[in-house]
């Protein structure tokens, strides 16, 4: 697992418990997911499809700072599948994983667009060509 990003836990990210509010983090794992796979399909109208189970099973509290990681499970024709984790930096616990998140890329009338991609590219690799 790659992690991408961190986040730190401020006090408009908390709940009422005094938590990391956790529709805060599905915002922030949402948003990096779609980064990623808007770079790695090189299409910018890619969108969030799909995600599997959520089930928060440690929180974070205000001062914390938080990892989000994702790896690429499969390319479709216009999709891109991904896992993500995300982890308390500082007390080194998983706060959240999903399995399957299902980005899917759009062309002008919303309809899916193929992306002709199979693998994952890092910039070096498409400087290259």
């Amino acid at each position: 697992m790659k992690f991408h990003t961190r986040k730190w836990v401020k006090p408009e990210d908390l709940n009422p418990n005094g938590t990391l509010f956790g529709g805060r983090l599905l915002q922030w794992i949402d948003e990096e997911l779609g980064i990623y796979a808007i770079i790695q399909l090189e299409i910018s109208r890619t969108v969030t499809k799909y995600m599997s189970e959520i089930d928060f099973v440690s929180s974070a509290k205000q001062g914390d700072i938080i990892e989000i990681g994702m790896d690429v499970i499969a390319f479709g024709n216009s999709s891109i599948t991904l896992k993500c984790t995300v982890r308390n930096k500082l007390t080194h616990k998983i706060i959240i994983e999903i399995d399957k998140i299902v980005m899917v890329s759009l062309d002008e009338e919303g309809n899916p667009k193929k992306h002709g991609k199979t693998k994952v590219e890092y910039v070096k690799d498409r400087l290259k060509s």
